[in-house]
């Protein structure tokens, strides 16, 4: 079974930054699509980013092109998020995600999620 094991949440002013690391046990992480969603207050959990299986592809949504980076190191099963000029509407939890199939972008297409991490902008 995977296990995804978050870390990097916390306080942030506008403007600033975080790396969210998401550490995912077996040996399917190599092979599998990964990617990042967020939730915040009243809103649905929604895609944030996502990484093909080689770190070769990369997708963003539109509200975090530019600012945010996924990447992946596969020798260290580890997925990240870098999140640079942060905004308070990034606000959210945060959930890393495994696909079940190709690079997840909405909810059905995850197959193992991370227990979220609580990232908070103020301004």
């Amino acid at each position: 079974q995977v296990q995804l094991v978050e870390s990097g949440g916390g306080l942030v002013q506008a403007g600033g930054s975080l790396r969210l690391s998401c550490a995912v046990s077996g040996r399917t992480f190599s092979t599998s699509a990964m990617g990042w969603f967020r939730q915040a207050p009243g809103k649905e959990r929604e895609f944030v980013a996502g990484i093909s299986w080689s770190g070769g592809s990369t997708n963003y949504a539109d509200s975090v092109k530019g600012r945010f980076t996924i990447s992946r190191d596969n020798a260290k099963n580890t997925v990240y998020l870098q999140m640079n000029s942060l905004k308070p509407e990034d606000t959210a939890v945060y959930f890393c995600a495994v696909g079940s199939l190709g690079v997840p972008r909405e909810l059905r297409q995850v197959r193992y999620w991370g227990q979220g991490t609580q990232v908070t902008v103020s301004s």
